[in-house]
């Protein structure tokens, strides 16, 4: 089980992967290139909820070339950040598929439905990087 210490520590290496960037630009300046300000990989709303007796699971999906989901749910919240290849996803309510690729990242609101979940390459495989937040002891994922 994850503690909150553990989605904390989760949590700052993901803000210590955007400080590396940011420090990686300004060794660029330092050695006479400037480099544009880079802008937060992902700004979204969250939900109006009280985090007691909720905690988070980070888990990475590994996308093998061509896997395609089933739909499904999740009881909380959950941002998801592909660290690898492309993944196209659509959540209810959201609009249409959209592909997400590396470095990128997306939302899934309380009681949506991942209705489409699949590897964007018939060849490359993808992972991506979900962050679970949920009320402690709930199934994490149950189908649709």
């Amino acid at each position: 089980m994850l503690t909150r210490r553990d989605s904390l520590r989760c949590l700052a290496a993901l803000a210590e992967l955007g400080l590396l960037s940011q420090f990686a630009d300004a060794r660029a300046q330092t050695a006479g290139q400037a480099s544009p300000p880079r802008p937060p990989v992902f700004v979204h709303d969250l939900p109006n909820v009280t985090m007691e007796d909720w905690q988070v699971t980070v888990s990475e999906v590994v996308y093998e070339p061509g896997r395609i989901g089933t739909a499904h749910k999740h009881p909380g919240f959950v941002l998801a950040y592909v660290l690898e290849g492309a993944i196209v996803t659509k959540i209810s309510g959201q609009g249409d598929e959209k592909t997400y690729t590396t470095g990128q990242m997306f939302y899934e609101q309380p009681g949506s439905t991942h209705e489409v979940s699949r590897n964007a390459s018939q060849t490359q495989p993808a992972r991506l990087l979900a962050l679970i937040f949920a009320k402690r002891g709930l199934a994490l994922t149950t189908p649709a």
